[in-house]
Formats: structure tokens, C-alpha cells, sequence
């Protein structure tokens, strides 16, 4: 049993009854039209409501934030109502929940956008070897290259945070413990961060501090609508996908660490660069984040339970997200608990369709009997 990763633990002033994090997982099912979430959603988040904390999958703040078709918003009534469903559902079988806010910037397409317009980003530079999902003229389904992006005026910025922040005041009314705010994975604040994709000559651009500018602004409007203590962020040092390449990857993210214990915020989560490859987290690095973050560190990174459980004991980790294993497994505490075996996710079920592949996969009850 992994008694380290099944203990309990405090984020903010929430106490959470184990250290098993849902990570966010895109699995593009949101209700059509309007990207609402709907009892299907519902369902599969009931299913894994033993989680610690389950994240949601990234959801947009604007339909300018919105990279693949089918994924949920947080910026209509209907979509707020929606989720709204989702967390009283989830609270009401002892779960907690943080919604994971999202804009992908130039990882996007005019098909996604609205009027056909160009996806936005700090600078007009292509992410190389991208690809986003949409819904061709035709109404079929297509992952299609990601478009050339147009760059964000200055006078455009306040704009962006206001998105953020508009989504953090919809995510409070909704009921959600915690939001989460998505800088990683080469979406719009990891584009502002990464030097490679970030050109500007302005405030938000050059220097380290600069390009950390629109992360910081986005967080400080967050906290002044959930409170410090409800609120974590995401990044991921090393990313290399989505034509990010950035030669301040660790400086960035220490610089980042020290600014949010600042704020106070409740956890600062890590996705390793493991499916998107880059260099792995070294120790010592590990060790400096450790040092410059004061609240909880969650590492996401393909970790089987055991490896988790060393992390934790090792005071490396506070909590250690799933992802994968959580597509397949709505009862993977349960299954940690037993050291049972784990299902096998079926990939080809990951992105569309309905409840195969979704919220038809067994429980260890379900199959003992």
C-alpha cells in the first residue's frame, strides 16, 4: 500500500483526503453547440471523485482561447450552469475539484475562431510541427496544422487578464474548491514565457521578468477573485512540443516559484517533459524548486504508485498527479489502496466520441462481480 501517497494533506486550507491528484486530460466531449458541459461529463468526474483533487481537463476563458474543437468553456451561463452541475455532483460524493483555466493562444486555428480570425499570441510566429483539432467546413473532424498567429497589441493584455479573471469569478460561482491556471505546455502564458516564442519589445517582452509579466498579472487577478489559498498554477519546465524551445527554462520557473510564495498560493503544479520529451527534471533542480515554493508541489510525470509514494517520503513531492492511468481507472485510489492491477487505457478513445472509452471502464467491484 503506498500509505505515503493515501495520506492526507492540506492545499490552502482545504484538507483533501489523499495525495492522489486527477491531472487535467483533454478528452474533447463537451456538449455541442456552445461547449457545455453535460451528464456525461458529469458522470465520468463522479467516477473518480475518490481522487484527492481531481483537476479538470483545460478549459478555455474565451473562444479565443479555444485550440480543439469540442473541449469545454468557462466564459457562457450555459457553460458555467454546466459545470456547476459537475461540482455539486462531485462535492456531494466527498470529492474536491480545481478547474483548470486555459488559453492556448497560437495553438489554435480560424476555424476555431470567432468571425474566422487569426489566433493570437505574444509575437506572429508559427509553432513549428503544431497541430490543433477542428470541425472542417464539410462537418467533419480533422487535427489540421495550427495557423500563423497575429501578435497581441499592448492595449489588448488588460484584455486577456480580464478573460482570466471573468473565468476565476464564473469557477467561484460554480462551486469549484480551487482554480488552476494553466501556464504550460506551450499555450498562451508558456508562449509569453518562453523565450523562443516570445519576440516582444515591450513590457512583456526580453527579459525574464518581462516575459513573466502576463503570467503574474493573470495570477494577481485570479487571487483577487477566489483568495490566494484557492488557487495553484501549472507549468512545465522543458517543455518541447508545440514549438516551444525556451534557453530559460529552469531560471523561469524558480523565478516564477519565488513570485507565487509570495502570493501565497495553495500549489504549484509540475508536468514533467515526459510524453512531449525534453530533458528530465534533475535533482538539484528539484531541490531549488523545493527551496523557492512555500505552498504544496504536485509533480505529474507517468508515475506508478510506488515511485509516487518515494517522491512524497523523500519530501520531494506534497501530492503526485495521474493522468493515463486515470482515463482507465475511475478507481485508481481504491486500486492503490489494494496494490491491485491497473486497466490499460484504449488511446483511440482519449479524444471524441461518447461514453466507450469514457466512462465505461471497470471498477474493481464491476469486475469481481
Amino acid at each position: 500500500m503506498a500509505k505515503n501517497l493515501l495520506s492526507p494533506i492540506t492545499l490552502g486550507t482545504k484538507t483533501l483526503p489523499n495525495r492522489v491528484v486527477m491531472a487535467p486530460l483533454t478528452r474533447s466531449r463537451a456538449g455541442q453547440p456552445g461547449d457545455i458541459p453535460t451528464a456525461l461529463n458529469l458522470e465520468y468526474y463522479v467516477q473518480r471523485a475518490t481522487a484527492g483533487l481531481i483537476v479538470t481537463e483545460a478549459t478555455q476563458v474565451s473562444r479565443q482561447g479555444q485550440g480543439y474543437a469540442w473541449t469545454p468553456g468557462i466564459y457562457t451561463d450555459a457553460q458555467e450552469a454546466g459545470w456547476k452541475n459537475v461540482v455539486e455532483a462531485v462535492h456531494a460524493k466527498g470529492g474536491h475539484m480545481a478547474l483548470q483555466l486555459w488559453h492556448v493562444g497560437r495553438i489554435s486555428h480560424s476555424l476555431l475562431q470567432e468571425d474566422g480570425a487569426a489566433p493570437v499570441a505574444p509575437s506572429a510566429l508559427l509553432a513549428q510541427n503544431s497541430q490543433c483539432f477542428v470541425v472542417q467546413p464539410d462537418g467533419t473532424p480533422a487535427n489540421v496544422p495550427c495557423e500563423t498567429p497575429r501578435a497581441l497589441a499592448l492595449e489588448e493584455l488588460p484584455g486577456i487578464v480580464a478573460q482570466y479573471r471573468q473565468a476565476a469569478v464564473r469557477a467561484k460561482r460554480a462551486g469549484f474548491n480551487f482554480v488552476e491556471v494553466h501556464a504550460a505546455n506551450g499555450y498562451l502564458l508558456h508562449q509569453f514565457l518562453s523565450t523562443n516564442s516570445n519576440q516582444r519589445t515591450d513590457a512583456y517582452g526580453g527579459s525574464l521578468e518581462n516575459r513573466a509579466r502576463l503570467t503574474l498579472e493573470v495570477l494577481d487577478a485570479v487571487i483577487e477573485e477566489m483568495g490566494a489559498d484557492r488557487v495553484g498554477i501549472r507549468l512545465s519546465p522543458h517543455f518541447a512540443a508545440h514549438g516551444i524551445a525556451d534557453a530559460e527554462a529552469e531560471a523561469s520557473a524558480l523565478y516564477l516559484a519565488n513570485a507565487f510564495s509570495l502570493r501565497g498560493i495553495a500549489y504549484l503544479h509540475i508536468a514533467e517533459p515526459d510524453w512531449a520529451g525534453g530533458p528530465e527534471l534533475t535533482d538539484a533542480f528539484r531541490a531549488q524548486l523545493r527551496s523557492a515554493f512555500s505552498g504544496a508541489l504536485i509533480y505529474c510525470g507517468g508515475y506508478t504508485a510506488a515511485e509516487a509514494d518515494t517522491l512524497i517520503e523523500q519530501g520531494i513531492a506534497d501530492a503526485i498527479a495521474f493522468g493515463r492511468s486515470f482515463i482507465a481507472n475511475p478507481d485508481l485510489v481504491e486500486r492503490f489502496r489494494a496494490g491491485a492491477d491497473l486497466n490499460k487505457p484504449d488511446r483511440t478513445t482519449y479524444y471524441g466520441g461518447g461514453a466507450h472509452g469514457y466512462t465505461d471502464y471497470p471498477t474493481l467491484q464491476q469486475r469481481a462481480a
